[in-house]
């Protein structure tokens, strides 16, 4: 680990002049910068411990929606009643990741920004774009099970390894920061990036930016709704696929569908135009099909991964059956009833 030096702001505005210097890093929860740093996969100059600001509180706002304050810890949020009552699909997406442990730790805004799982971006004596740009892709052509088939690019195929964030994209949510030049919202679908040219960057926040808070407007999917996260065991493991997927059904029409996916791309995945294919319609398998392929086009393994092209499929098909049933949802067991 590299010798830094380490600031406690107590207010936003400090964080963010704090971070705005070259060399700087936040830390929240530590359950992702502290395990870079000792892989040297991280060497920030400057460490700025976050967790004194006021951003503690899940608080309501207009109309029934929440905002989910970027230091609330991920356990404190999915067992928080108005979560769980008014958007269980994050509550159970939020409980499908990590451990206990972790997520009484890891904070809200730590998991938007928490880093990729890749093998070679945490392996410094491998060649890897996001860490060192210009080095080369380690996974293109290596051991690449886990990596993505959709949104890849010749600069880097690592995937977003969160969970909570396949839910936060499929419930539209915003996601408010603040920077040295004041505050700004940023609509989820743009706030993740996809690799290109450059890989270092996940996310479109400016030098210094802080995300301050997750704000979520009110939708009833009733219990239409489901998360399903497909992975090598049950417990603690990242999602070979994931799927969010929240309807609202009129009777034998789906009225309205969000769908996101996970494990599958550099953000979480998502395809408005396949969404809208439901709309209207009444469920049935074939049209779930036909979902999961608009969805999935231009999906492409890279050797080891090429399984998830069709795995993907499945979970869609499989998901979107659940979500229409209103199967009772555990993490343990989803099935359709």
């Amino acid at each position: 680990m590299n010798r830094f030096a380490y600031a406690r702001p107590a207010t936003i505005a400090d964080a963010a002049q704090l971070l705005a210097r070259p060399g700087a890093k936040a830390i929240a929860g530590g359950t992702n910068i502290v395990d870079l740093m000792k892989e040297g996969a991280e060497t920030p100059d400057l460490l700025v411990d976050l967790r004194r600001l006021p951003l503690h509180d899940i608080r309501e706002t207009d109309g029934g929606g929440l905002s989910l304050g970027a230091l609330v810890p991920n356990a404190d949020t999915a067992y928080d009643e108005r979560v769980s009552e008014r958007f269980p699909l994050l509550a159970h997406a939020i409980l499908a990741g990590a451990s206990a442990q972790l997520r009484n730790a890891a904070t809200n805004g730590g998991n938007l920004n928490q880093r990729t799982r890749c093998y070679y971006f945490y392996d410094t004596a491998t060649p890897c774009n996001k860490r060192a740009p210009g080095s080369g892709c380690g996974a293109i052509g290596g051991v690449n099970r886990i990596h993505a088939v959709l949104g890849t690019s010749e600069q880097c195929i690592a995937t977003h390894p969160s969970d909570m964030c396949v839910a936060l994209a499929a419930l539209d949510a915003r996601v408010k920061v603040h920077g040295p030049d004041g505050e700004r919202v940023i609509d989820f679908g743009d706030y993740h990036r996809l690799p290109g040219d450059d890989p270092s960057k996940d996310n479109t926040l400016a030098a210094g930016e802080i995300v301050t808070a997750i704000d979520l407007d009110a939708f009833d999917c009733g219990h239409n709704w489901t998360y399903l996260k497909l992975r090598d065991r049950l417990s603690y493991a990242f999602a070979l696929v994931s799927v969010a997927i929240a309807l609202r059904i009129d009777g034998d029409t789906i009225v309205e569908a969000r769908i996101a996916l996970g494990g599958v791309a550099h953000k979480p995945w998502r395809v408005v135009e396949a969404e809208a294919l439901l709309a209207g319609k009444a469920p049935d398998d074939a049209l779930f099909a036909t979902v999961a392929d608009r969805i999935l086009a231009g999906a492409r393994g890279h050797g080891d991964n090429d399984f998830k092209v069709e795995l993907a499929r499945r979970v869609i098909v499989r998901a979107l059956g659940q979500a229409v049933a209103g199967t009772p949802q555990t993490i343990a067991d989803k099935r359709i009833a």
